[in-house]
């Protein structure tokens, strides 16, 4: 990959870091790059409530996505309270440096904005190769295509960090964010984002998104209770979808909300039709983040595929955003100027990596605090 030359630029994952990073090379001069995603087209899409910062949120107005496309409200604030007797006791009004926003606002804002051809849906990675001094990626279909970085954007459980970092393995933390959106709102009017802490090892989020509110409660949960309620082991199954939360997960669920939370939040709960679970995973920090392929190639990992971090840090949308950011800063050097390559690659590994280990020694700190993971509520 030379400063004359086109690069061929492989994005693996088209959730939010994958399309934000093809759009950033888009707008920064690169042409040939291709984003592969491994669910099919028709696979149903979603996801809950996303914290972006203001570093994050600049970086969508860089690329001219304006905001009233994916924030739908622009309160900064969180209330949070504390429950007791399914009460109010104690609220704490706090400002948030940044916006809320969902999952599926913003991957429609960002993938009806990838010129045709540049996504392909379908396409899942098995193997990373060599071919010719550069990564050639092997697709399950027996595909391959060969590239001169791989940009793996890929998600909690990678394909790309099983490849490029196979000792570094999820482990599950002991409770799950159980998620809805529900039709109705706890008051009318509300603009917020909610905080409700009834008791140690138990918390419940709620804001408000278009038609409702998106909700998480999160509960401790062993293992064994996970699978029998999911179907599968926590680190196998790294989201239950709709589809895997039968009655007695519902059932699980609806309980603790009529135990812990007040009336109007549990009943929100209780209306709520379509479920998911996520299981709060941990991982060994990571040391790196650029791994050399062949002579002349190179391949990265970037977001929850470098690190998932636990959802109370919000910075899962945060890290990836912006260091994706700081690794087309990197590449645009490299092609306007002729900067070193490998140089400029273990530059941006040494400004983002410390922010991304943070981030995973963050949360279960954070957790502790709260109880959660502890096995002390189920």
């Amino acid at each position: 990959m030379t400063s004359t030359s086109r690069p061929r630029i492989a994005v693996v994952g088209g959730s939010i870091t994958g399309p934000v990073t093809a759009l950033l090379l888009l707008h920064a001069g690169f042409d040939d790059v291709t984003v592969y995603e491994a669910a099919p087209a028709s696979a149903p899409l979603g996801g809950g409530l996303i914290g972006l910062e203001h570093p994050a949120l600049d970086v969508l107005d860089r690329l001219d996505i304006p905001q009233h496309e994916f924030v739908t409200h622009d309160s900064e604030a969180i209330v949070q309270m504390t429950i007791r007797d399914r009460h109010p006791a104690e609220t704490i009004r706090r400002t948030y440096p940044g916006r809320n926003t969902t999952w599926t606002l913003l991957h429609q804002a960002l993938t009806r904005r990838l010129p045709a051809g540049v996504l392909h849906t379908g396409m899942k990675v098995t193997a990373l190769a060599e071919q010719t001094g550069q990564p050639e990626l092997c697709f399950r279909d027996g595909h391959t295509e060969a590239a001169d970085l791989v940009v793996f954007a890929d998600g909690r459980s990678s394909t790309g960090r099983r490849l490029l970092d196979p000792d570094r393995t999820l482990r599950y933390a002991g409770y799950v964010a159980h998620r809805g959106i529900a039709n109705i709102t706890p008051e009318p009017g509300l603009r917020d984002f909610l905080r409700l802490q009834p008791c140690p090892g138990v918390q419940f989020n709620l804001a408000p998104v278009p038609g409702g509110c998106d909700w998480t409660f999160y509960l401790n949960c062993t293992s064994s209770e996970y699978a029998q309620r999911f179907g599968a082991d926590p680190t196998r199954r790294v989201f239950a979808l709709p589809r895997h939360v039968g009655p007695a997960a519902r059932t699980h669920v609806d309980t603790h909300a009529d135990l812990l939370l007040p009336a109007d939040h549990a009943a929100v709960v209780h209306a709520t039709t379509n479920r998911m679970a996520v299981p709060v995973l941990d991982i060994t920090p990571p040391q790196r983040m650029v791994w050399p392929v062949g002579g002349g190639g190179h391949a990265v990992l970037l977001g929850d595929a470098l690190a998932p971090v636990r959802p109370h840090t919000a910075r899962g949308a945060n890290n990836g955003i912006e260091q994706a950011a700081g690794l087309v800063a990197a590449l645009t050097q490299h092609r306007k100027y002729a900067a070193d390559l490998t140089a400029a690659l273990h530059g941006w590994q040494r400004r983002h990596l410390p922010a991304a280990v943070a981030a995973v020694h963050r949360g279960p700190a954070i957790g502790h605090q709260l109880g959660l993971g502890t096995q002390t509520a189920q």
